[in-house]
């Protein structure tokens, strides 16, 4: 009985300590192991089983993939004296885990390291050249969402001589041999964002606004003047028309009347005496109505139809 308990107690102290000795890296780790706070074999960056000696050996975790540094952001005063608010961020993985070890140790002390020899960097390089060099990669003609850069345009010759992505080269060009030393290596650096400080920008906003006002009063001005060149001309049209419709219409009421002219006097030339009687009751209901006095003597020639005689035949 004392050895089937003393087999299990081994048993179980086997399996605790290869339990404890077995560890696992995943794909997105690198691994330092240490032994008494000193480096023990090559760093383990391969995913896998591994194992150590438990209680004895010491391990210490880094990530293998891409780190994020996000910059501090600061105001920088460019060659050309124009106060911008630069914000920046960077790319940034470890390359050599038993440097990083020995140096920096942590991700938090890494990101330390970062801001003191990035931020300077970029600060350089953007007081050594024009506003326009580090917010354009381009002699490109400026269209209208860049009416930001009038400033910079007036002060700086049209060609540039580096852009802003040969800027950011040189920066991190200008950061990996210092960062090397702790292990570290920038895979890329960029400006996140470009912008002119509180009091520069509300005189470039005014003067945009400004802009924008004076090209709407433009066309406002050009608005009217053609509203009123088409006013003019409908005018010009409808006097065109009605006096056209005017001279057809009087053209064909006289047509009319001389033809009515013509039939009436074809007709009344059959018998004059009716013509006559006609015309004269036409001029009756013309001058007479109720309200007409006339005095005319009995043999007035106006009366000889009113007096009684008929039309003789």
């Amino acid at each position: 009985m004392k050895l089937k308990g003393t087999l299990i107690i081994a048993a179980l102290a086997a399996l605790f300590i290869l339990f404890n000795a077995a560890y696992v890296v995943d794909e997105t780790e690198q691994v330092v192991v240490t032994q008494f706070g000193r480096i023990v074999g090559k760093p383990k960056s391969e995913p896998g089983l591994y194992f150590r000696l438990p209680l004895i050996q010491d391990l210490t975790y880094f990530p293998k993939n891409l780190q994020l540094w996000d910059g501090n952001p600061g105001q920088i005063n460019t060659l050309d004296k124009t106060y911008i608010w630069v914000d920046t961020f960077a790319r940034w993985r470890i390359v050599d885990p038993v440097k990083f070890y020995q140096t920096v140790n942590n991700t938090i002390r890494a990101k330390g390291q970062l801001d003191a020899i990035i931020d300077p960097a970029v600060r350089d390089f953007i007081t050594s050249n024009s506003l326009l060099e580090a917010v354009r990669n381009s002699n490109r003609e400026l269209d209208t969402f860049e009416v930001g850069l009038e400033e910079a345009k007036k002060s700086q010759p049209d060609q540039l001589t580096m852009g802003r992505e040969k800027i950011m080269r040189g920066v991190m060009e200008q950061a990996l041999p210092k960062l090397a030393q702790f292990g570290i290596e920038v895979v890329d650096v960029k400006i996140k964002r470009i912008n002119y400080v509180q009091e520069v920008r509300e005189s470039v906003y005014g003067r945009m606004v400004a802009e924008r006002r004076q090209i709407a009063e433009k066309f406002r001005s050009e608005g009217r003047g053609e509203a009123q060149k088409i006013l003019g001309e409908k005018e010009r049209d409808l006097k065109r028309i009605t006096s056209e419709a005017y001279r057809t219409a009087q053209e064909t009421i006289g047509k009319a009347e001389a033809e009515a002219t013509r039939l009436f006097a074809e007709v009344y030339g059959i018998d004059p005496e009716f013509y006559s009687f006609f015309k004269t009751l036409e001029t009756y209901g013309e001058a007479l109505d109720e309200r007409s006095t006339l005095v005319l003597s009995t043999d007035a020639g106006f009366l000889k139809y009113l007096k009684g005689g008929a039309v003789s035949p």
